[in-house]
């Protein structure tokens, strides 16, 4: 029998506030990401993007420009997950760094961290961590796809 295949394509958004990015994470899982969620079928990644902000935090979200993406394979629950992040600049209108936003669905939280200690922040994925400030800087940044794949 051949094997269902399924690759997630999913818009994130990074919002980075007084040297502080917004990240989510789950409560149960205690996993953590940036904020966002799948693109659903005729709808482009910046709208994506702006309809989770709205049901995971009840907020409005600007999304900017393309940062990159991402490829990413883990393992689950024993059975392997692969997806595509497109990954924007965006802001969230009325966040202040450091003050806990609220979560409009229970599984989640979101959390500050600071950009510095992005790569303690235990962020999937990880390889992100190291990519995501020179996306930031655009004089630095030139490559613009990453992956934890071969």
């Amino acid at each position: 029998m051949k094997m269902k295949k399924h690759i997630e394509i999913i818009a994130r958004g990074v919002f980075v506030e007084s040297g502080k990015i917004l990240l989510c994470r789950n409560r149960e899982a205690m996993n953590v990401y940036l904020p966002g969620g799948h693109i659903e079928s005729g709808e482009s990644a910046k709208v994506a993007l702006i309809r989770e902000i709205k049901e995971e935090m009840g907020r409005v979200a600007t999304v900017g420009r393309f940062l990159g993406g991402a490829e990413n394979s883990f393992i689950q629950n024993g059975k392997r997950h692969s997806e595509i992040n497109l990954i924007f600049e965006m802001t969230v209108k009325n966040l202040i760094a450091g003050k806990k936003p609220s979560s409009c669905e229970d599984y989640i939280e979101f959390i500050w961290v600071p950009l510095a200690k992005l790569k303690d922040s235990g962020m999937k994925p990880g390889f992100l961590c190291r990519i995501i400030p020179s996306w930031l800087d655009s004089s630095v940044c030139l490559q613009r796809w990453a992956t934890n794949m071969e």
